[in-house]
């Protein structure tokens, strides 16, 4: 089964129980913020590093690497690939 969800305006498709970092991965996303000016995404991978927050549906600061990718989902990043 899959899921879409919306980066940045743009349709993505990942697999159902998929993080959305694994999604965004998937789909060639390597960053989606920027911190110290540098650009961040997935890190860690479990939670502790805070590199990969994001907006989910009007959410701030939602860890990409711990939120599983529900169908319909609109993400906004601060980076955009």
């Amino acid at each position: 089964m899959s899921v879409r969800i919306t980066v940045d305006g743009e349709t993505v498709q990942g697999v159902d129980g998929q993080t959305i970092a694994g999604v965004l991965l998937g789909a060639g996303r390597r960053t989606w913020r920027t911190a110290a000016g540098a650009e961040r995404g997935i890190f860690c991978g479990i939670g502790i590093c805070q590199d990969c927050v994001l907006t989910v549906n009007g959410v701030e600061g939602v860890r990409a690497c711990q939120r599983p990718a529900v169908d319909g989902d609109v993400i906004v990043c601060e980076v955009r690939a």
